[in-house]
């Protein structure tokens, strides 16, 4: 999961890893949108069970920089917009090169994440964005954890055990530093796993 707001009222990220079935020209034309004869048809992703008629887009603005009109920031290399305008772009090849297309959002209410921390249902990585961007959507898990030190294969292996032991490594989740913007808090950018459910 990427998460991107993370607050005492509640929580949001995306699943990064999990196709919706559906391919971005097919669901491009299935929105009247004019695809351009799109050079990408990649997978959509589910991004969680939360409004799945929902649509957004995190993409790499790249060196032409933000549009602040239809698009907030998460990091300084990743925005987030649900602006139409912005996939007929992607799709006539004239948008950010760097994207992914989602469909709805994991939610949280007021401390369920900070609970599920403790209870060491998630591992937190650092946030990279190649793997965001640059790695296939089926490797993002395994290379997460690698990237941690992690071998993909102790967690089924190890099982509760390999829990306890991540939980009490856990660090304590650092509160937001401001609530002037929408989908800005201290953890965004943090790449989560859930180990639970696994890939």
């Amino acid at each position: 999961v990427f998460l991107v707001e993370h607050r005492p009222e509640g929580s949001l990220g995306f699943v990064i890893n999990r196709p919706a079935g559906v391919g971005f020209k097919n669901l491009v034309r299935r929105l009247g949108l004019d695809d351009g004869q799109a050079p990408f048809d990649g997978p959509v992703l589910m991004g969680g069970p939360v409004a799945p008629q929902t649509g957004w887009i995190v993409f790499d603005p790249g060196a032409e920089g933000p549009d602040e009109d239809i698009s907030v920031s998460v990091t300084e290399r990743v925005r987030l917009s649900a602006s139409r305008d912005l996939l007929e772009a992607i799709a006539q090849g004239r948008g950010p090169a760097r994207h992914m297309l989602l469909l709805g959002y994991a939610g949280w209410g007021p401390g369920q994440l900070d609970d599920e921390m403790r209870a060491g249902i998630w591992i937190p990585a650092d946030f990279d964005d190649r793997i965001l961007f640059d790695t296939p959507h089926d490797q993002r898990w395994n290379e997460a954890l690698s990237a941690l030190g992690i071998n993909p294969l102790m967690i089924v292996a190890l099982g509760v055990a390999y829990l306890l032991h991540v939980r009490s490594a856990l660090p304590a989740l650092p509160q937001p530093r401001s609530k002037a913007l929408p989908l800005h808090a201290a953890m965004m950018g943090l790449l989560m796993l859930h180990l639970l459910i696994g890939k």
